[in-house]
């Protein structure tokens, strides 16, 4: 009896927390230690790639910061195709959208200016992305850019699969090939989030944001954020979870991908594109334009 409630004490507060975790999709680094730290090898990757070591150490063991399963696992299911966007050309979402233009009108009225993008364009954007600011997404990104990078390790991509399998559209074949490609591009996207968190002395598990670590109104993806998201406020910082910066950074990008005053809807449609790759997405963002205008 004495032996027993010796192993509840110890081990039954571990077994609770991984059973915690597990069920809200999130394992953290000291639930991870007790099944093999999914991040061993990630860490490792970084400080060999510059970053210093004890920082990297300190942020993943954090107690926010941790492997996570659910979000990630939204990229198994998630079809452009099956987006309602028509829920942002309604009466109601284009009155809200006029309502946004009138509440921050010199900030569009600069970014247009600056870069000769339309307002109403970038006004459509924000509107789809994040409807105009209030929905930017509750997802820890430095979580989710974690999780997918560290499936390049074969021992992490096998435990995913295992608990995510069940709720996957995804036969494993087609998994293998997307954790490939995915665990490349999400390393890529998190040491540049982990670069501009360190340029605008930001705590990288303070920023949430979508399963897939875009962040901000904008909705950037790190990458973006760091090349070109522009500081619209002139505060001498750069925050996307500012109207001012987000417009300017948006109204930046579309400048940077070709967009010129005066074009035609087809040449609108090849530059609104490179933001969303979805022919829904853009077709959207114009009709929204045209309502704004109407």
């Amino acid at each position: 009896m004495l032996l027993f409630r010796r192993i509840c004490r110890e081990f039954l507060p571990v077994f609770l927390g991984i059973v915690f975790c597990l069920s809200f999709g999130l394992v953290t680094p000291a639930v991870a230690q007790e099944m093999g730290n999914y991040f061993d090898a990630l860490q490792k990757r970084l400080i060999s790639d510059g970053y210093d070591e004890s920082l990297i150490h300190d942020l993943y063991s954090q107690p926010d910061v941790g492997f996570e399963i659910r979000g990630v696992s939204l990229f198994l299911r998630h079809t452009e195709a099956k987006l309602d966007y028509d829920q942002f050309t309604t009466s109601t979402s284009i009155d809200k959208a006029r309502n946004y233009m009138k509440n921050h009108a010199a900030g569009l009225s600069a970014a247009e200016q600056a870069y000769g993008v339309d307002k109403t364009v970038v006004t459509a954007i924000i509107l789809v992305e994040t409807r105009l600011g209030t929905v930017v997404g509750g997802r820890s990104i430095i979580n989710s850019l974690s999780t997918m990078a560290a499936l390049s390790d074969r021992g992490v991509r096998d435990s995913f699969w295992d608990r995510v399998a069940d709720r996957s559209d995804m036969p494993k074949d087609q998994f293998e090939k997307w954790a490939d490609r995915r665990s490349v591009w999400a390393y890529k996207e998190l040491k540049a989030f982990l670069t501009y968190t360190d340029r605008e002395s930001i705590q990288p598990w303070t920023i949430a944001g979508s399963y897939a670590g875009a962040l901000g109104i904008a909705q950037f993806m790190p990458t973006n954020a760091l090349a070109l998201a522009k500081d619209g406020n002139s505060d001498g910082k750069i925050n996307l979870f500012d109207h001012a910066d987000a417009i300017a950074s948006i109204a930046n990008y579309l400048k940077y991908h070709g967009w010129k005053s005066g074009m035609s809807d087809e040449q609108s449609s090849k530059v609104i594109y490179r933001y969303n790759h979805s022919k829904y997405y853009v077709n959207t963002i114009l009709k929204i334009s045209k309502l704004l205008k109407g």
